[in-house]
């Protein structure tokens, strides 16, 4: 990915991964990326609809059938974090509300 790929990511947006990954895979929508990546074509569908997360494990699936790196990944997914780090784990529960 150049410079200027990196520089009009943005905000957070899996559509952008999703529709980059189409076009370089070559295939014409989500059922055939979904058979592509190995996944069910309803968690694609989650994704787009932004009631499921990218999660690591699909970035890494991402990054094999695409052979894009994931740094470039994350960035047209819109993810500026300098690192991934896992939740530990007391951070979920005070996340949903479950400890005050």
């Amino acid at each position: 990915m150049t410079g200027q790929e990196t520089a009009i990511a943005g905000p957070y947006n899996p559509d952008r991964l999703l529709d980059t990954l189409v076009e370089k895979l070559a295939v014409d929508n989500d059922a055939e990326l979904a058979r592509k990546l190995k996944v069910a074509r309803p968690i694609l569908e989650m994704i787009r609809r932004r009631e499921l997360g990218v999660s690591a494990s699909m970035l890494m699936w991402m990054h094999e059938a695409s052979g894009m790196a994931i740094r470039d990944l994350r960035a047209l997914l819109g993810d500026r974090r300098g690192r991934y780090r896992p939740l530990r784990a007391g951070d979920y529960a005070a996340i949903v509300g479950l400890r005050k």
